[in-house]
């Protein structure tokens, strides 16, 4: 196939196959499990999600009521030892878009005027050689294209910087007195304060996933099943958007700084896995399109465990990585760029499952910290207290 071919994304059967051959590859491991829990899953459903009754709740009155035991994260500036705002660091310039732990209502008058003015842009996979006939059933070019710009949009307006933002703070890095600082700092207060900026995050990956046409249109459950064993995947796709790879920096705090500014957190395993992972994402050169897109590819995925409409999330799936393809098809020579996106998936859970661990660890010498100043939401979703009530 021609360098141009690949360009303007004409592809052999061979190669629009390849989608759900890296689908299928990746969900095989879940696939047995899946069979032999078909005629348990709807009683463990309830037996989960009744043991998020007390944290996430449920949705109700179509998202008409609240998640209980919400967390406010709003710490004004003035006050002592205050925790600055924004995931990354100092008052971004996105409001916080949910200031009540996972709270599904309400969010819609967020952003009276959006950040972004995106006109739509007609015909966005007009340069594939794609025939309706050629993709899933009752699947059309158009379609994909109404989903690919709400995905685009949905993510441009709730992140929490723009492009624009990171560029000018890319090469303010913390000083050597304040990687000092970062170092004196307490394991219990460290981890606090990264407990309260990943929360902050996960609600910004809240509010993306409301504005994804078909999320809202799933139960409930799954809703809450596909946020909870998500959401930290999310942010980590995210947090490529303020990674330098040149000098191996992430934004916090409103400043680019390395690993050594965790070293107090005490899991040093895990600080270097998130930053490998980081530029590794890097390396592949994503657009804002293809974040976003990516982002909901892993949002919105089959692999969760105990879904009640699994074949409505594998739909929804489809799409958004026919879309994906897509995008990435006419923006990447190397035929095999989806592919190595797509690889990146399971380090993404592994890297969650090292952060339950270490969660996990700090709580057995500081479970006063975890207990009462963590956000509760944040325990709610990552709280290894829940973990003999959850079904494995």
């Amino acid at each position: 196939m021609s360098r141009d071919a690949v360009k303007f994304g004409r592809m052999s059967k061979k190669q629009r196959d390849s989608l759900y051959a890296e689908v299928q590859k990746h969900q095989q491991r879940m696939q047995e499990q899946r069979q032999q829990q078909t005629g348990e899953a709807e009683a463990l459903a309830r037996v989960y999600s009744s043991s998020l009754t007390n944290g996430l709740s449920t949705l109700n009155h179509e998202i008409g009521g609240t998640y209980a035991n919400g967390h406010v994260i709003d710490m004004p500036k003035g006050q002592p030892n205050a925790i600055p705002g924004g995931y990354y660091g100092i008052d971004s310039t996105q409001p916080s878009p949910d200031q009540s732990g996972l709270d599904m209502t309400g969010m819609k008058q967020i952003k009276q005027e959006p950040i972004y003015d995106l006109t739509p842009v007609p015909n966005l996979f007009a340069y594939s050689s794609y025939q309706d006939s050629q993709l899933a059933p009752g699947v059309s070019m158009g379609e994909l294209d109404r989903i690919a710009q709400n995905i685009i949009k949905s993510h441009l307006e709730t992140c929490q910087y723009t492009a624009d933002e990171l560029q000018q703070l890319a090469w303010q890095t913390h000083s050597y007195e304040e990687v000092k600082m970062y170092q004196s700092k307490t394991r219990d207060v460290l981890w606090q304060q990264c407990a309260i900026q990943i929360t902050h995050a996960i609600q910004y990956v809240v509010e993306f996933a409301k504005r994804i046409t078909g999320f809202m249109e799933l139960c409930q459950n799954d809703q809450i099943l596909l946020l909870k064993s998500g959401c930290l995947e999310v942010v980590l796709v995210r947090m490529c958007r303020a990674f330098n790879p040149l000098n191996n920096t992430v934004l916090f705090e409103g400043k680019y700084g390395g690993m050594q500014i965790f070293k107090a957190l005490g899991c040093d395993d895990l600080v270097s896995a998130v930053f490998d992972f980081s530029k590794s994402l890097c390396s592949l050169q994503l657009t804002e399109e293809e974040i976003a897109l990516f982002s909901a590819a892993v949002l919105i995925s089959t692999d969760r465990p105990w879904l009640m409409e699994p074949r409505k999330v594998q739909k929804l799936q489809e799409k958004i990585y026919f879309a994906l393809q897509h995008i990435m098809q006419k923006n990447h020579l190397d035929e095999d760029a989806l592919a190595k996106l797509i690889g990146r998936i399971p380090t993404l859970s592994a890297l969650c499952t090292l952060h339950t661990e270490e969660l996990q660890a700090f709580q057995q010498l500081h479970p006063e910290t975890v207990n009462m100043l963590f956000p509760p939401l944040y325990k709610e979703l990552f709280n290894p207290d829940a973990a003999s009530v959850m079904p494995k």
